[in-house]
């Protein structure tokens, strides 16, 4: 059924507000899936917090102007779902290469990731990024370095002093 000008509008302005607000967004071709395999990619993409979303392409162009995912305008062409990552720059990444991984209908045609147009063999390294959690418990971890290295060299004075004396009480016993 096809959609008269208020529903066009209306998902452009939709599609436009969650990708102003987006990380990145992949498009993969989806030709072949049945609806079970949809439903099963959609409740992947909930969990994960992933807006996924199938637009007619021209109204995905629309919607993509003046944000950082302009640059994947020209390149829209065949049946493409959008999966946006609305939390963390790889969730989306994560959720395609997975749900590909089982299914090789699911094909990924684009990647957009900080305004430029990635090639589709990058999705294993953008799904390789660290979540928000991951990424602060590395960053502490080299704050941490430092002080725990200082400390450990601090204690090993009194600890050699302790060793040498007990070397030295040793000896004497001997």
């Amino acid at each position: 059924m096809p959609l008269n000008l208020q529903q066009k509008q209306a998902v452009v302005s939709e599609v436009a507000v969650i990708a102003a607000s987006a990380h990145s967004v992949i498009a993969a071709e989806y030709q072949g899936l049945t609806v079970a395999d949809m439903t099963v990619l959609r409740a992947a993409a909930r969990e994960s917090k992933v807006f996924l979303k199938v637009v007619k392409n021209t109204l995905a162009k629309r919607a993509f102007e003046g944000t950082d995912f302009d640059c994947m305008g020209g390149s829209l062409s065949g049946q493409l779902v959008f999966a946006f990552s609305l939390e963390e720059p790889g969730s989306a990444a994560r959720v395609i290469k997975d749900f590909a991984g089982k299914n090789d209908k699911l094909v990924v045609k684009l990647i957009a990731f900080g305004g430029q147009l990635l090639d589709p063999s990058d999705i294993k390294r953008l799904a390789s990024m660290p979540t928000r959690d991951q990424a602060i418990s590395i960053l502490m971890a080299v704050m941490k370095a430092p002080i725990e290295k200082l400390t450990r060299t601090i204690n090993e004075v009194p600890g050699k002093l302790v060793r040498t004396v007990a070397a030295i009480r040793d000896s004497k016993q001997a």
